[in-house]
């Protein structure tokens, strides 16, 4: 007669159920790994090649965009210009507290040729068009299907922002909420000087 465990018959059943089960989920594991490891090489292998980030220093990466009116946008159609380029999102409080720094650096620096570029981030068309309206907005700011333009920069959340020189060099970024004393500081670096 085999032994029964000191916590009675219902323990030594579980117990053989454990037994009993445990090779199937070692067979299930050793099937299931290669596939996984077999996907990731595949992903590897066929996966683009990844863009250089966009850092201080470094070219700004370009990108061809439509804007919440049907016209594009090109990053490169604004060489020549100093330009901000602010990733942001309608749900988003810090970029409702932002928004009026931008419109107000957009009016005072627009002779310096100053222009802003919106990158909706994570968000629905109708809304950001609302919110572009309700804040008086003026710039223009564009879907990114697919969130390219995002992976590009390098952003995570809402909302950050690039300084770009009018030669397309990334001078400064903000990521999170600008104040007017960052604002300040970043257009320093890329506005002409007097």
């Amino acid at each position: 007669m085999a032994a029964v465990p000191a916590n009675g018959p219902a323990s030594a059943a579980s117990e053989h159920t454990v037994r009993r089960h445990l090779p199937l989920a070692y067979l299930a594991a050793a099937a299931v790994l290669p596939l996984i490891l077999l996907g990731a090489l595949a992903w590897r292998l066929l996966a683009p090649a990844a863009a250089p980030a966009a850092t201080i220093g470094s070219q700004a990466p370009d990108f061809s965009l439509v804007d919440l009116s049907g016209k594009p946008v090109r990053l490169a159609d604004l060489r020549g210009h100093p330009v901000i380029v602010n990733f942001w999102a309608s749900w988003c409080g810090p970029c409702i507290e932002e928004f009026p720094l931008l419109q107000q650096a957009a009016t005072e620096h627009a002779a310096d040729g100053l222009v802003i570029v919106g990158i909706v981030f994570s968000d629905r068309a109708d809304a950001a068009g609302a919110f572009m309206q309700r804040m008086g907005a003026t710039w223009a700011t564009a879907m990114d299907p697919g969130g390219a333009v995002a992976r590009a920069y390098g952003i995570y959340a809402p909302p950050d922002s690039f300084f770009i020189n009018a030669d397309g060099v990334i001078e400064g970024r903000q990521i999170g909420q600008l104040s007017q004393a960052d604002l300040t500081r970043q257009l320093d670096t890329i506005l002409p000087k007097e």
